[in-house]
């Protein structure tokens, strides 16, 4: 563990600068543990607290609920079922412009999914563990899927009967990759984020 642990002042310093109040378990890691260590380190920067790693221009969204997947998986049919056909247009500059309109929409509902969530940890080919810090599901633990499947999934103990969201402390103890749906991969056996 490189990273000391944040005192209660920076803590509160930090939430008040970010406009969150940080789940228990989260702060309780801060406070005890680490600042960062094998997580995103949460860190006093140049303009104010932020977690390394993570896109500076998402501080705007933080304040925003996490929203669970399934209340925006009508709304992401519709915006594919919306993107722009090269038949449909006269000319390809008619095409291009459509489809550029388009994709910056798609990326702005793209960055909606995360709102109210930071990176906890990034584990390569665009796949990272996600921390809700607001909204109903603050302090849960979730699968940022999308770069091969379009997925975010809730991390849980019990993918079979509803998959429950697991929560931060519980995540520490297992890690995200023994967490994940049966069909993501070979299952694993739980091994602890954080070695106490």
């Amino acid at each position: 563990m490189t990273e000391s642990p944040l005192t209660e002042v920076e803590i509160v310093e930090a939430e008040r600068e970010l406009g969150v109040t940080f789940p228990e378990e989260y702060r309780a890691y801060l406070r005890e543990v680490s600042a960062g260590g094998t997580l995103s380190r949460l860190e006093r920067t140049g303009r104010s607290w932020w977690w390394a790693g993570n896109d500076e221009r998402r501080r705007g969204l933080l304040a925003t609920p996490f929203p669970h997947p399934d209340s925006y998986a009508e709304a992401d049919e519709e915006q594919t079922a919306r993107e722009p056909q090269p038949e449909a247009f006269e000319d390809d500059t008619a095409y291009r412009t459509a489809w550029r309109a388009w994709a910056d929409e798609a990326d702005r509902f793209e960055d909606l999914k995360t709102a109210g969530a930071v990176v906890m940890q990034e584990h390569g080919c665009g796949f990272s563990t996600l921390l809700a810090l607001t909204g109903p599901l603050a302090g849960t633990v979730w699968w940022d899927g999308r770069a091969t499947c379009d997925r975010i999934v809730p991390l849980s103990l019990d993918h079979v009967s509803g998959a429950r969201p697991i929560a931060f402390g519980e995540w520490l103890e297992h890690g995200s990759w023994a967490l994940l749906p049966p069909d993501w991969g070979p299952p694993l056996s739980p091994g602890p984020v954080v070695h106490r």
